[in-house]
């Protein structure tokens, strides 16, 4: 099955507050692993689930967030997982460190910024302004199961334990 096969939706973005749907109306799915394309910065600004895994492949992961003031994505780390963070709205802090107790790499952050985290390294995005944080992460390789909703932190965090 290819993009341009009938039987694949068409890929407009549309969302309501109500339910979390998106291409033509449905539920938004994991388009992994065919070949995909979106209007990245339009998908991200409408998405209001923490998190919503929208594309993965054998050894990429595109995963849409919108954190809420005061909210964080919460100290994590990946051993073997490297993840890239574009920021398109909102602002916030990110801190780094090789251990949990030792964040000493402190940025903040904002529209257009982008940020590494290297594999094995603790990390946390804490929402430091008055709107939400929207932004999109890339992860190599996958970092979660395809096709992952999570409408809060808390939810994320109860799957996760």
């Amino acid at each position: 099955m290819y993009q341009d096969d009938p039987q694949r939706p068409q890929h407009t973005w549309t969302h309501t507050p109500s339910s979390h749907v998106g291409f033509t109306g449905r539920p938004v799915v994991d388009y992994g692993p065919w070949p995909y394309a979106v209007d990245i910065e339009t998908a991200t600004l409408q998405n209001d689930t923490f998190r919503t895994v929208l594309w993965t492949g054998s050894h990429l992961q595109l995963v849409l967030m919108s954190i809420p003031p005061g909210g964080e994505i919460g100290l994590e780390v990946h051993p073997n997982v490297d993840q890239f963070i574009r920021i398109e709205s909102g602002e916030g802090l990110v801190m780094m460190g090789d251990r949990e107790d030792n964040l000493s790499w402190q940025r903040h952050v904002s529209d257009g910024w982008v940020f590494m985290i290297p594999a094995g390294w603790w990390h946390n995005l804490v929402n430091t302004g008055n709107d939400p944080i929207k932004l999109y992460t890339l992860y190599a390789p996958p970092n979660h199961p395809p096709g992952t909703v999570h409408r809060t932190q808390a939810e994320a965090e109860a799957e996760h334990h």
